[in-house]
């Protein structure tokens, strides 16, 4: 059994992405390897995650801030506490606020 404190790794997150002036992210739980995988995730605002193809079945819990999750001519705004269903398309992520997420993740070999 391992625990994680998800809150820290918020933190930690956001302070690596704010000194790197780029995203951070680290995976908690399984890896590409995997099914199951989970990565918390730590963006600046205004930054973004380009246009890229849906890895598996996917969700996104936004942990701190607020987010935009593009799909071709939708968008839905996410913050502090919501879970959104990411799309079976190419879409992308832009940070409206410094943000923290965890992304999971289940890619059936």
């Amino acid at each position: 059994m391992q625990k994680v404190s998800l809150e820290a790794l918020a933190r930690q997150q956001i302070d690596q992405a704010t000194a790197a002036g780029r995203n951070a992210a680290d995976t908690v739980v399984g890896g590409h390897e995997k099914v199951l995988r989970q990565t918390v995730i730590g963006m600046v605002a205004g930054s973004e995650l380009g246009e890229h193809e849906n890895p598996g079945e996917a969700t996104l819990y936004v942990l701190r801030g607020s987010v935009r999750l593009i799909a071709g001519d939708q968008q839905w705004d996410g913050r502090t506490g919501d879970l959104l269903m990411i799309p079976d398309s190419r879409h992308s992520l832009l940070a409206l606020t410094d943000a923290a997420l965890l992304l999971t993740v289940a890619k059936l070999p």
